[in-house]
């Protein structure tokens, strides 16, 4: 997501009213984000696997949230993972390179308390109760 704590723990508390909250990790900046999904650095012993759904923000610290979605798209390993751009960006570029970039949703958040507990919900909802994940590669 981003590096504002109120945004993750709001986040967190919608995810735990869908049930999908002891299933979230949380990094704080792009290059630990990486390093967690390559399994790299403190993360070399993470259980194998790709998460169901990544949320991203475009403005988080060291690797922007662009690069990082760049980089899991153009990983073997990474790349079936969906990405979805949770950010309080609206300008047209950024909205463009992600999708470029192959971001699977694009979601401005909304400024409004209810409204994006509601979106961080339906996201939940939708990735992990209705989705179809890609089957597990044997590569992993």
């Amino acid at each position: 997501m981003d590096d504002n704590p109120n945004d993750i723990e709001l986040a967190i508390c919608a995810l735990e009213e869908v049930g999908v909250s002891d299933e979230v990790a949380v990094v704080n900046d792009g290059d630990e984000a990486l390093s967690y999904l390559r399994r790299e650095g403190s993360y070399a012993d993470r259980p194998a696997g790709n998460p169901v759904v990544t949320l991203l923000d475009m403005k988080i610290p060291k690797v922007s949230g662009l690069e990082v979605l760049r980089q899991i798209k153009a990983d073997e390993d990474l790349c079936t993972i969906p990405v979805v751009m949770l950010t309080s960006s609206r300008e047209q570029q950024d909205l463009q390179e992600s999708y470029a970039a192959g971001v699977n949703a694009y979601i401005v958040k909304p400024v409004d308390f209810e409204q994006f507990l509601s979106a961080v919900k339906q996201i939940g909802n939708f990735w992990t109760q209705m989705n179809e994940p890609p089957p597990v590669s044997n590569s992993a």
